[in-house]
């Protein structure tokens, strides 16, 4: 019990940030490019 059970504080803050934005960017591109397949499958249906 020498550090008195402390666990260690986060340090990635900008790192951790900088991840969910990147996430975020994905995320949103990737709606838009199922939004883009499926509005060309209905568009392009038979009739």
């Amino acid at each position: 019990m020498a550090d008195g059970g402390k666990e260690k504080p986060k340090d990635d803050g900008p790192h951790n940030e900088r991840q969910m934005w990147w996430w975020l960017g994905y995320f949103l591109f990737g709606i838009h490019i199922v939004a883009f397949v499926m509005i060309y499958a209905v568009t392009h249906a038979p009739k």
